[in-house]
């Protein structure tokens, strides 16, 4: 039996996909208001056979913060992958990032090694990855550094990963994957699903950064195939092309017959925007949508080396052309499931 948490994600749903593909017994845990039936959305981008296979899965409820829920959940259990994460850059969220990826990962390790289980996939992100020095790519072994300013995203991410290699040095074997920007259709319009969202809808500014993306195929294909090796206590990144956010959004609004981004946005003005942004969130409650931390990001010239997991698995990714064509083309498609 394979355990997968965060199976409503967008890592989580395609790789349940893949794992039943396989004829693989699978439990997933959810948490109690999830829509576990969202991830029929997933499923019907790849086969008509959506229920008997949503069918197959069983879900189980349980948080990763409620221990003895997680240890039901681990019965018969042998190998498990840990895609469960809160993402947030407003720094207002830390004691929720802490507490849901630190301390749930600290929870799933503990159970590991009190269940004996195989082997753990743990789905990390290039944000606790190092910073480009002198124009290098970053790959795993570029160091983090604690002084950068990073997002309280990282920083919690990056505290996930130690409890993770923590785990490693009591015995556990288990293997990270650092995604970059993950290009897929998601049960909820979160992620990258809110980028293809932006360049259906036909935008015309776009920021001077450039970021690193893969295709969800390629990611959970690197997880199962890893989980199925040899390969313990290793990490690696999952990046396939390091780009220009212009030129992706361009690639995209291409696909969904809309005029391309022209005009460049300014950096003062997307922080003077995340100050009022800020002030809203402090007098009417409202939920940030800018950070400063997401501003660095959209501004910031970022470019990863995969060549590990190359060699590793002779992965050839896919190319972005056809990553782009294929979910476009799929997000056209799609429609919510009930």
């Amino acid at each position: 039996m394979i355990l997968v948490t965060g199976g409503t994600g967008l890592v989580g749903s395609h790789l349940l996909y893949l794992l039943l593909k396989e004829n693989t017994k699978v439990r997933a845990i959810h948490r109690k208001n999830s829509n576990i039936h969202a991830v029929k959305k997933v499923f019907s981008i790849y086969t008509e056979e959506v229920d008997s296979l949503f069918n197959k899965i069983e879900w189980f409820e349980a948080d990763t913060n409620d221990i003895p829920a997680l240890s039901e959940a681990f019965t018969n259990v042998t190998h498990v992958y840990h895609c469960a994460a809160h993402i947030s850059f407003d720094p207002s969220k830390y004691k929720t990032l802490k507490k849901i990826n630190v301390e749930g990962t600290a929870n799933v390790v503990n159970l590991c090694l009190a269940n004996n289980i195989k082997k753990l996939c743990y789905v990390s992100s290039i944000a606790t990855l190092g910073s480009s020095v002198k124009g290098k790519l970053v790959n795993e072994e570029t160091s983090w550094n604690p002084n950068d300013k990073n997002s309280v995203y990282a920083i919690t991410k990056y505290a996930a990963e130690m409890e993770v290699w923590r785990g490693t040095q009591e015995g556990l074997n288990a293997v990270i994957v650092n995604p970059g920007v993950i290009l897929g259709i998601s049960p909820k319009d979160s992620g990258s699903s809110a980028l293809i969202s932006v360049a259906a809808k036909g935008n015309s500014y776009y920021p001077s950064g450039s970021i690193g993306i893969v295709d969800i195929i390629d990611v959970v294909k690197a997880m199962t195939t890893l989980m199925n090796s040899e390969i313990k206590n290793e990490q690696y990144i999952l990046v396939s092309e390091n780009i220009a956010i212009k030129e992706l959004l361009s690639k995209f609004s291409a696909h969904f017959k809309n005029k391309p981004p022209s005009k460049k946005l300014s950096k003062k003005l997307m922080y003077v925007l995340c100050s009022l942004d800020w002030v809203s969130s402090k007098i009417f409650g409202t939920k940030r949508k800018i950070t400063r931390a997401t501003v660095r990001s959209m501004f910031t010239i970022s470019a990863y080396d995969a060549t590990k997991i190359q060699e590793a698995l002779n992965v050839q990714f896919t190319p972005s052309s056809e990553t782009i064509k294929r979910i476009a083309n799929q997000y056209l498609d799609a429609t919510p499931v009930s």
